[in-house]
C-alpha cells in the first residue's frame, strides 16, 4: 500500500499561485509514476499532470500546460504541483496519483479508473 496526503489547498485570487504539495509512505515511492488529477464540481475527475518515477519525463494537460509544473523528490517522498496563473475554471478538488509502475506515464491521462492509489484530495478555490 501507499498512502498519499495532499496538502497546500485553499483560496487564491485569480492570477494568483498555490503549490500542491503531495507526501508519501509505505511502499517504495520511487517507483511508482506519480500525477496529479483534478475534480469540479459536476464533472468527470480529469488528468492535469505526470511524472516518471525518476522525474526526467513530464506530461502535462494541455489546460495545464505553460502554467503548472509537477516535480518530485524522491528522497523526500514528495510530488509537489506549482500552480501559476490560475483561473477560475482551475477550481476544483486535486488528487495526488501514484500509478501502476507496469504503464507507461503516457498512458496515465487515459487511465483515471486504473490508478493504484489516491490521495483524498485537497480543495482548491479559485475566485475573486
Amino acid at each position: 500500500q501507499v498512502q498519499l496526503v495532499e496538502s497546500g489547498g485553499g483560496l487564491v485570487q485569480p492570477g494568483g499561485s498555490l503549490r500542491l504539495s503531495c507526501a508519501a509512505s509505505g511502499r517504495t515511492f520511487s517507483a511508482y509514476p506519480m500525477g496529479w488529477f483534478r475534480q469540479a464540481p459536476g464533472k468527470e475527475r480529469e488528468f492535469v499532470a505526470a511524472i516518471s518515477w525518476s522525474g526526467g519525463i513530464t506530461y502535462y494537460a494541455d489546460s495545464a500546460k505553460g502554467r503548472f509544473t509537477i516535480s518530485r523528490h524522491n528522497a523526500n517522498q514528495t510530488v509537489t504541483l506549482q500552480m501559476n496563473s490560475l483561473k477560475p475554471e482551475d477550481t476544483a478538488v486535486y488528487y495526488c496519483a501514484a500509478d501502476r509502475p507496469e504503464y507507461h506515464i503516457s498512458t496515465m491521462s487515459t487511465r483515471v479508473g486504473d490508478i493504484e492509489f489516491w490521495g483524498q484530495g485537497i480543495m482548491v478555490t479559485v475566485s475573486a
